[in-house]
């Protein structure tokens, strides 16, 4: 693999790293926060803690506006100060809205990251190791959620503002992201479209040192080439890449996901850990979504995409089954985080592997932010919506049933991974454009 792609995937994928971080460290400061500021059940779910992913919405539906015009390079510089911004801003808060303001700059920079930053990478990578340089990303996210758990871990005795320092903390990589951003080129594809051909053959050379860089180029004009101006996803000859772009998102966070990682003290308190044996569980959870990320980014482009998903999807029946069984029957010690355990392995080597993979190759160039945006903000809206419930949800209808509502709908996912879901590892992005868009529209 040549070095220099790694080292500006690695670079653009640590706005994942963020993202991780800033979606997960609030968990630590959750009961905190409610107590400190009275606030209700309804008011702490839906504002306090959800506003973040409310500015993750926001980010996910405009993102692509600023991916394509200003490129997806200045895009990812402007995250990375959103994301330094907010953290600086909500560790100083003295009241909910305020607080709530900041997450919300944060959550912006979450949603743009996840349409900027996969394009980019996509978008620099060869054929064969796409999967597992966009999958890049996807691991700088669950390695952000373990230091945030871990990070919670070890302030949260630092005095009666400890929450300050848990959410103030993630200023420093953000700092530190923003800097390093600045040494990745442009997109070749992203300066292709924009006929700035000099640039882009300048990077093509780099990233292909032995390969053509005209033919290369010749290719991605021609895709360009083949769709008109003004075109848009929801013309009907895009139906189906919006339609799995849709699916995918719409499943991802059907499973719990992020209900689960946002409140993964609270559900384990629930289960009757005390409060320091649920935060060290939290960890357990961070390091098994790091270890098994790390098996979906060795096999993404070795197994594909479709086996990672039936592999996620049943050990998501299985876990989340069994997790509502155990809040069902009262069963207490170990068995709830252990079933968490294997809910989280489930994700990170199915659907958290792949989703922003898969999303990223399936529409054409000239498409491919707003495609991302589309998807993404599928995934976000959701991400918002069923965490913001959580808290309500757990008090009147209890545990089990949210649980047993999250397995059925992994039974769906697996239909759709069996019936619709195409395999896209080892073919050019022009060329898988040219695939779904033609097989689709006879």
């Amino acid at each position: 693999m040549n070095r220099k792609i790694l080292i500006w995937s690695i670079t653009a994928a640590l706005a994942g790293f963020l993202f991780g971080f800033d979606t997960v460290v609030i968990s630590g400061a959750d009961k905190k926060l409610q107590l400190l500021w009275q606030s209700s059940d309804a008011f702490h779910g839906s504002v306090v803690m959800a506003m973040a992913l409310w500015g993750t919405v926001f980010g996910a539906l405009f993102g692509g506006i600023p991916t394509n015009k200003i490129g997806r390079k200045n895009t990812l510089i402007w995250i990375g100060l959103f994301y330094f911004v907010s953290a600086v801003g909500s560790s100083l808060a003295n009241d909910p809205h305020t607080f709530a303001f900041f997450r919300f700059l944060g959550g912006v920079g979450v949603g743009a990251s996840t349409i900027a930053a996969p394009a980019y990478v996509s978008e620099i990578s060869p054929a064969k190791n796409r999967g597992r340089l966009v999958s890049l990303y996807q691991f700088n996210i669950v390695l952000g959620i373990l230091i945030a758990f871990l990070s919670n871990y070890l302030l949260r005795n630092v005095g009666e503002n400890a929450w300050r320092w848990m959410v103030g903390v993630e200023a420093f990589p953000a700092f530190i992201y923003t800097i390093l951003i600045f040494t990745v080129p442009k997109s070749p594809r992203w300066l292709i479209s924009k006929h700035r051909y000099q640039e882009a053959k300048e990077v093509i050379a780099i990233i292909n040192p032995e390969g053509n860089a005209e033919a290369l180029m010749s290719e991605i004009k021609s895709e360009n080439e083949t769709h008109v101006p003004g075109e848009n996803i929801f013309m009907k000859k895009y139906r189906f890449p919006l339609m799995l772009a849709f699916l995918i998102a719409f499943f991802n966070q059907l499973s719990g996901i992020n209900a689960f990682l946002y409140y993964a003290p609270r559900i384990f308190e629930e289960a009757g850990l005390g409060e320091s044996a649920a935060l060290l569980s939290s960890i357990g959870i961070g390091i098994t979504n790091l270890l098994f990320t790390l098996l979906g980014v060795f096999f993404i482009d070795r197994l594909g995409r479709k086996t990672l998903m039936y592999i996620g999807s049943i050990g998501y029946i299985i876990s989340l089954s069994l997790v509502s069984m155990a809040f069902f029957l009262n069963w207490e010690g170990l068995a709830v985080p252990i079933f968490l355990f294997m809910f989280i392995a489930s994700h990170a080597i199915g659907q958290g592997a792949i989703i922003w993979v898969f999303i990223s190759e399936i529409f054409p160039n000239n498409l491919r932010a707003s495609g991302q945006s589309f998807g993404t903000s599928t995934h976000w809206v959701l991400a918002a919506i069923i965490p913001s419930l959580v808290p309500m949800l757990f008090s009147t209808i209890g545990a089990g049933v949210v649980f047993l509502f999250f397995a059925i709908m992994m039974v769906f996912q697996l239909l759709f991974v069996v019936f619709i879901m195409p395999e896209t590892k080892g073919v050019s992005l022009e060329e898988l454009s040219n695939k779904l868009i033609k097989e689709h529209n006879r």
